[in-house]
C-alpha cells in the first residue's frame, strides 16, 4: 500500500467507517503532499473527501502547521502588527480595505498583506491594485520586511513564500471546487504578527477559523464575513466579528453605519481609491467601508473598548489621513 493511502482510507471508508483527521494526522498528511510524497490522484481524492463535509478545526490546524514548518523564515527580523490575508478579490466594490490598512500603517501599526491573483477575470485582486497604484510588491518575505520597515505596508504574493500551496490552490480550476486550503492560506501569518485578519465568504467558516487559531495558540485572530469574501466590513449590513486571543474567544455584533444602500459602481477603477484618499473625490460607501473595517481591526487590537469608540477612533484617523 502506498504510504499516503491510509489518510484517504480514514476519510473515505463510508458513512460508518470514516472519520476526520486528528491534528497530528493532518499535519503529517499535508507534509507528505508538500514534500512530493503523494501522487496527484491521491491529492485530488484527499482534498475533495474533506471538501464534501468541510474541514474541521483540527484538520485546518494540522495543515497550517505543515505549511508553517516549510516556510523559510526571512533573514530580516521584522514582526508586523497585523497579518492580512487577501485571496478572494473584489467584484462589486473596490478593495476599500486597502485604505484601512494604509491608515493602520500611517499610525504606527505595520500591515503585511499576502494573497494571490485568482483566475476570475471579473474580479479585482489586491496585487493588481498595488501594481495599478504603483505601490511596490515584495517578491520575498525579506523584501516584505524591508517595505514594512520603510512604509509600514507590504504585499507579498503567496507563490513567493509558499509556492507549493499556490499550486494546490490552482487545482480548483481542475477539480471545479474550492478545497480546505483556500481557508488555510488566510491563516498562514508567515511573519508571526500578533493579530491576523481573515475575511470569509461563506457563513459558518468563522467558527472554524476561530477554533483553529485557538488550537494553534495564535496570539490574535479577527474573522468575519467580508464584502466579496475579503476582510472588509460591508457598512450596509449587520456583521459579526469572531475574535480570539490565545485561549479567549468572543463574538461581537457589528452594526452597519449606512442606513441606505448605495449604488454599485459601474467599473472598478483603482485610481478612485487614491483620489478618495487624497480628498480629490468622495465616495459615501467607500469612506464608510474604510472606517467600519478600520474600527473592527482597532477593536480586535484592543485599541477601543466598544464598537462605538472604535468607530470614533477610526473616523478621527480618517479625517487626519492627509494632515
Amino acid at each position: 500500500m502506498h504510504p499516503f493511502a491510509p489518510y484517504i482510507q480514514i476519510l473515505g471508508k463510508g458513512r460508518h467507517g470514516s472519520r476526520s483527521l486528528t491534528q497530528d494526522e493532518a499535519r503529517t498528511a499535508m507534509g507528505m503532499i508538500l514534500d512530493g510524497a503523494a501522487r496527484p490522484e491521491q491529492i485530488g481524492a484527499f482534498l475533495m473527501l474533506i471538501r464534501i463535509r468541510e474541514e474541521t478545526p483540527d484538520e485546518a490546524a494540522g495543515f497550517v502547521q505543515a505549511l508553517r514548518d516549510r516556510i523559510d523564515k526571512p533573514a530580516k527580523d521584522f514582526t508586523p502588527a497585523i497579518d492580512w490575508g487577501s485571496y478572494a478579490g473584489k467584484r462589486r466594490h473596490l478593495p476599500w480595505f486597502l485604505l484601512a490598512a494604509r491608515l493602520l500603517a500611517q499610525n504606527g501599526l505595520p500591515v503585511l498583506m499576502h494573497g494571490t491573483a485568482g483566475e476570475s477575470a471579473d474580479r479585482l485582486y489586491t496585487e493588481q491594485v498595488f501594481h495599478a497604484l504603483k505601490i511596490p510588491v515584495a517578491q520575498s518575505l525579506d523584501e516584505a520586511c524591508d517595505l514594512l520597515a520603510a512604509s509600514g505596508l507590504a504585499f507579498v504574493p503567496l507563490e513567493s513564500f509558499a509556492p507549493e500551496l499556490k499550486r494546490l490552490l490552482q487545482l480548483r480550476e481542475l477539480l471545479g471546487l474550492r478545497s480546505p486550503l483556500h481557508s488555510v492560506a488566510r491563516m498562514l501569518n508567515p511573519l508571526g504578527a500578533p493579530l491576523s485578519v481573515h475575511g470569509i465568504f461563506h457563513r459558518g467558516f468563522e467558527i472554524i477559523h476561530q477554533q483553529t487559531a485557538m488550537l494553534l495558540e495564535d496570539p490574535g485572530v479577527l474573522v468575519f464575513k467580508g464584502e466579496g469574501g475579503e476582510a472588509e466590513i460591508n457598512p450596509e449590513m449587520n456583521s459579526e466579528l469572531f475574535i480570539s486571543h490565545a485561549a479567549d474567544c468572543a463574538q461581537i455584533a457589528w452594526p452597519p453605519l449606512l442606513e441606505r444602500r448605495q449604488l454599485k459602481p459601474e467599473r472598478l477603477e483603482p485610481a478612485h481609491l487614491q483620489a478618495v484618499w487624497q480628498g480629490e473625490a468622495s465616495d459615501i460607501y467607500g469612506e464608510v467601508a474604510v472606517i467600519s473595517t478600520l474600527a473592527a481591526v482597532l477593536y480586535a487590537l484592543k485599541r477601543a473598548d466598544s464598537p462605538h469608540s472604535a468607530v470614533q477612533l477610526a473616523q478621527s484617523w480618517w479625517s487626519k489621513r492627509c494632515a
